[in-house]
């Protein structure tokens, strides 16, 4: 089955020949390979060259091992190069390869077309960065948004398609499998075996350290405001053992850098600053996030916000939790109202309220408060959970049922 995958393979294609080493990032098994090895490589042999100019390599398989060596890896790059034609290097899990940003750097002037996989952002930090001298076009890859996993579950009515991916998430794999025990055996594993193993391994932690007690507590708090402190309280008194701040800010450093786990910065409106330390953090998938806690905390409200921050991401917005200060007009006391997500891409901004379920005046009065509060002329949607048909309030305010929201990805706003 082939799974679509539009807009990346649409990035990709816009990408050729920009003379940038592109780099694809996002959690393991997310689609990086599939989409670079079958859907691009299928678009390049019908469309561009023939197979003799593609070169790929998967650094993650045993037969490549001796590949992940700086000097092996060169050498046989420098033998598949027959003659002046362009070349397409498809290199998969490029942060296994030793010195590999030297060796990119080594063909950039020549006649190839660079392409990387990889899953561990690290490898697009300062240090990195420096050594690409601002040559690398980064796309980030996430697991299927709904509109990829409705396209490839047509079977389904649009109510069970959400339903199961609400539940399992849109890790590729996940459209293979039918029955949801094989669904939640793979998930489990998924975290555990490659997750966990990647980032204990990677990061040389010890059997011992207290990453994987960390995870249910994460996974229990997406959408609500933490800081590391706070999180550390939560590890004592839930696991009955101590542990610092120091090494809560670390794990969650490992989690984000494996793009695991997401952070949305806490931002004042009115006062355009970040503040302080209280963050969100989200999953990459909520599949892998309601594993984490066996499928035992399935919260629509919180579901519902962990697949539009993603969603959102997806789409190329960069995304903050937004807070605007208000005043009671009896006390004149000063307050902070949330707008659940701040979006921002390029010259556009748009302000997202997240309600599954609005039942009465009251809670649409709390959900349009802050957005009364803020004197700007950015749009302002609130996404209310199941189908509501798009309408225009008094106030400019689009409201819309989160079905429509997810259904129409290039939603003109």
């Amino acid at each position: 089955m082939e799974i679509k995958r539009d807009k990346y393979l649409a990035e990709l294609i816009d990408s050729i020949g920009n003379g940038l080493v592109k780099v694809i990032v996002g959690a393991r098994r997310c689609g990086k390979s599939y989409l670079l090895f079958n859907l691009f490589e299928k678009y390049l042999l019908a469309n561009v060259t023939d197979n003799e100019h593609i070169i790929k390599i998967n650094f993650d398989a045993f037969e490549n091992l001796k590949l992940t060596k700086a000097e092996e890896c060169y050498k046989y790059l420098i033998s598949k190069i027959k003659d002046d034609k362009q070349y397409f290097f498809l290199l998969d899990e490029i942060q296994l390869l030793e010195n590999f940003e030297s060796i990119l750097n080594s063909f950039l002037n020549k006649n190839i077309d660079i392409y990387v996989t990889g899953s561990n952002s690290k490898m697009l930090s300062s240090d990195i960065a420096t050594e690409f001298r601002g040559r690398g076009w980064l796309i980030n890859v996430f697991p299927l948004s709904f509109n990829e996993f409705k396209s490839a579950k047509s079977n389904l009515n649009y109510d069970d398609a959400f339903e199961e991916y609400f539940t399992y998430g849109g890790m590729p794999y996940i459209i293979e499998l039918n029955s949801s025990k094989d669904k939640i055996k793979y998930l489990k594993n998924l975290y555990l075996e490659t997750y966990l193993k990647d980032i204990i391994e990677r990061n040389k932690l010890r059997k011992d350290d207290n990453i994987e007690e960390l995870l249910p507590i994460l996974a229990s708090n997406i959408g609500s405001f933490t800081n590391v402190h706070k999180i550390a309280s939560t590890f004592v008194s839930i696991n009955k053992k101590q542990i610092s701040d120091h090494s809560i800010s670390k794990y969650l450093s490992y989690l984000e850098d494996a793009f695991i786990l997401y952070r949305a910065k806490r931002y004042d409106i009115k006062g355009r600053k970040y503040i302080g330390a209280n963050d969100k953090y989200y999953f990459a998938d909520c599949g892998i996030r309601n594993a984490i806690l066996n499928f035992r905390q399935t919260e629509p409200s919180h579901l519902m916000e962990q697949i539009l921050y993603i969603e959102l991401l997806n789409r190329g917005y960069s995304v903050d939790v937004g807070v605007v200060e208000t005043r009671e007009t009896k006390t004149n006391e000063r307050k902070y109202v949330e707008v659940d997500f701040v979006c921002n891409l390029g010259s556009q901004k748009l302000y997202l309220q997240s309600a599954y379920q609005i039942n009465d005046n009251k809670k649409l009065q709390q959900e349009l408060r802050p957005f009364k509060n803020i004197d700007d002329s950015f749009k302002k949607i609130v996404v209310v959970g199941g189908k509501l048909k798009p309408y225009y309030d008094d106030y400019g305010i689009l409201h819309m049922g989160l079905y429509d929201f997810l259904e129409n990805d290039n939603y003109s706003f």
